[in-house]
């Protein structure tokens, strides 16, 4: 398949509604939903509920909720609702103290069985089940493609004006100009960011993955690396509103994004000099460190998992 983004678009470019329930249901391979969570009692059983769904009806194969060590009624809600609950933080404890979202994604490896394994977020208002059919569409229909990303409008909501576009600051303000900058074929991906992917398990496990809020940046660029964009693909899934971060909260966030570029920028050879990882914030003058680690690649601990099993 050409690289061109036009024939990329053209061939790898698709809408939910171009997969639903029939695609999942002739499918060969199992499936998995991972859902990600820190504090999101007011949203975890909208998100569960369309999930549920598509498990009583034979067309995903496990959903589990992997917890990041939520203060609130997170764990309480999404065990009454029926989920498989898991606490991140006790997942490949012997890898040290949970760093993050990203290091509860790459533990929850541990306990995912898919041969697809699809992660979505649980903060979106519109939920639905197109989130999964529509990601997991692609894998099971294109044996070429090993790697599902979402695309979707962001809405900004501020009290009870909505703004049809304006979410997605850090996507716009950071990873954008940096992908064009230094990896200009992965701009044909709408929403680089994205939390909601799906990808084969054998692919997954092949990959490291970078801790905190690098997870989505490392992850494109390396699968990118791996199996080209023939390899990817993109799903536009609609409108997706979810809570958002005051200015100031997303400065780490976007930080952190950069940190992972400028790691893959040094391996390759890209990059040479030292560069900083502190973070002073001139509102408050307080100083931070937005240092990303990086777990290895999930594959080779899995045989010594189902030993110990």
């Amino acid at each position: 398949m050409s690289a061109h983004p036009t024939d990329w678009i053209r061939g790898r470019s698709f809408d939910h509604g171009d997969f639903g329930r029939a695609h999942l249901s002739g499918r060969r391979a199992t499936v998995s939903v991972c859902v990600p969570t820190l504090d999101e009692e007011g949203s975890i059983e909208r998100t569960l509920a369309p999930l549920a769904g598509l498990l009583e009806a034979g067309l995903v194969d496990q959903v589990a909720v992997v917890d990041s060590g939520s203060t609130d009624r997170t764990a309480e809600r999404a065990r009454a609702a029926g989920a498989e609950f898991h606490d991140a933080r006790e997942l490949m404890p012997e890898h040290g103290p949970l760093l993050g979202k990203g290091d509860a994604l790459w533990r929850a490896q541990a306990v995912l069985r898919g041969d697809i394994v699809c992660f979505v977020d649980a903060d979106s208002e519109d939920f639905g089940e197109r989130f999964v059919t529509g990601l997991c569409g692609p894998l099971v229909s294109i044996p070429e493609v090993g790697f599902v990303k979402a695309r979707y409008r962001r809405p900004f909501k501020v009290g009870d004006t909505r703004m049809p576009q304006g979410g997605g600051r850090v996507t716009e303000l950071m990873a954008r100009p940096l992908l064009n900058a230094f990896y200009p074929e992965l701009a044909v991906f709408g929403q680089p960011l994205a939390g909601e992917v799906a990808a084969r398990r054998s692919l997954l496990a092949g990959l490291p993955f970078d801790t905190g809020y690098a997870v989505e940046m490392g992850m494109l660029i390396d699968v990118w690396m791996g199996v080209g964009l023939a390899g990817m693909a993109e799903v536009d899934l609609g409108t997706r509103q979810n809570r958002h971060r005051e200015l100031a909260e997303l400065t780490p966030m976007s930080a952190t994004v950069l940190q992972a570029v400028i790691a893959r920028l040094r391996r390759e050879g890209r990059l040479t000099g030292t560069t900083s990882t502190r973070l002073l914030s001139l509102a408050d003058g307080e100083e931070g460190d937005v240092r990303v680690a990086r777990r290895p690649p999930f594959g080779p601990l899995a045989p010594a998992l189902r030993r110990e099993a």
